[in-house]
């Protein structure tokens, strides 16, 4: 994972450990947090080479806390609690990959003392909506754990231990959300780089959650045998997809939200045409349109999850409440411009 400097990099978070010997010391209960994330332009077109945007969600957290006990355990040394509304279940796939992650950890920092860790996760970013709660939860027990042993994790350790349990949850991950469940900024992924982008809109986002769970890794599956079904149907998808991406890089610098909006309704287009949309979320799109938003579009891996309004500030009330009567259960407000910390 390559992170460039100045106006092309990934800011750098904070490095748990990181500052004077004291900073250093191991504590008996270490903390981290991740936030959402959410996909603008490049679902899946990502996993093969084109650009994605991604946009940071800090509305929706995680944070982790770990301690280590006397206590046995499992054979990996490790127990996990799940708190908070959205993270009374976890998949048994998402366990495996915090389990992975941690051992990892371990084996990265030469801590093989037997000791038994308790983790403790509380979460308000659901699950399945493609808001990237897999990747936010393995970052912040990255960062708890880094935190409790006084170690300094840099930002490429942090990232290969979250990218290495992600790819247990959803098999080949992109990467994407790995980054970006830690930045601060919009970003533009490709290839595994990452860089900030300049934002020259006051828009907002309108994120919409239409209550039904999706699967990354079923819809991955699905467009790769759909690809492989119809020649030329990836070419075609790839292409198209990274052509809308870049447009949108270019919108969203000028400040032409106008131009950005239906650039996002055309993505949509790829998604539902590749068969990743449903019903709900097709009636979330509609409404959002008609209640004047400038562009709408599913977000995330599909077939279930989010969509995504670009809205007018004084076009949010009504895009949100035509939102809920198309079905959707909550919703957020993301500015564009508190997101950026540098331009």
């Amino acid at each position: 994972m390559n992170f460039r400097q100045g106006e092309l990099s990934t800011p750098a978070p904070p490095v748990p450990g990181a500052g004077t010997a004291e900073s250093r010391r191991a504590r008996s209960v270490g903390t981290g947090r991740a936030h959402a994330k959410c996909i603008l332009l490049g679902e899946h077109a990502v996993v093969y080479g084109a650009p994605a945007l991604a946009l940071p969600v800090p509305q929706l957290s995680i944070t982790a806390s770990a301690g280590f006990s006397s206590r046995g355990g499992d054979p990996a040394g490790v127990s996990f609690t799940m708190t908070g509304s959205a993270w009374k279940q976890v998949g048994t796939q998402a366990s495996e990959g915090l389990r992975r992650l941690t051992t990892d950890f371990r084996s990265s920092m030469g801590i093989d003392d037997g000791r038994h860790l308790d983790v403790i996760i509380d979460g308000s970013i659901p699950l399945g909506r493609g808001l990237g709660s897999s990747a936010a939860c393995a970052r912040a027990v990255v960062l708890a754990l880094a935190d409790l042993c006084g170690r300094e994790v840099s930002q490429r350790t942090t990232f290969d231990l979250v990218q290495a349990a992600e790819n247990v949850m959803h098999g080949k991950a992109s990467g994407v959300d790995a980054v970006t469940v830690g930045a601060s900024a919009p970003l533009l992924f490709q290839a595994g780089e990452a860089r900030t982008l300049r934002v020259g809109c006051d828009a907002l986002f309108v994120i919409a959650d239409s209550g039904a769970v999706g699967s990354t890794k079923e819809a991955v599956d699905q467009l790769r045998e759909r690809f492989r079904l119809h020649a030329g149907a990836e070419e075609t998808f790839v292409r198209r997809a990274s052509g809308l991406t870049r447009e949108a890089v270019a919108a969203l610098a000028a400040g032409r939200p106008e131009e950005l909006g239906p650039l996002l309704t055309e993505y949509h287009g790829l998604l539902r045409d590749a068969g990743l949309s449903t019903d709900r979320i097709e009636a979330m799109v509609r409404a959002a349109l008609a209640a004047g938003s400038l562009g709408a579009k599913i977000t995330g891996g599909g077939l279930g999850g989010c969509v995504l309004a670009l809205t007018q500030p004084e076009q949010a009330r009504e895009v949100t409440r035509r939102l809920h009567e198309a079905g959707a259960v909550q919703t957020w407000i993301v500015p564009l411009r508190r997101l950026v910390t540098h331009v």
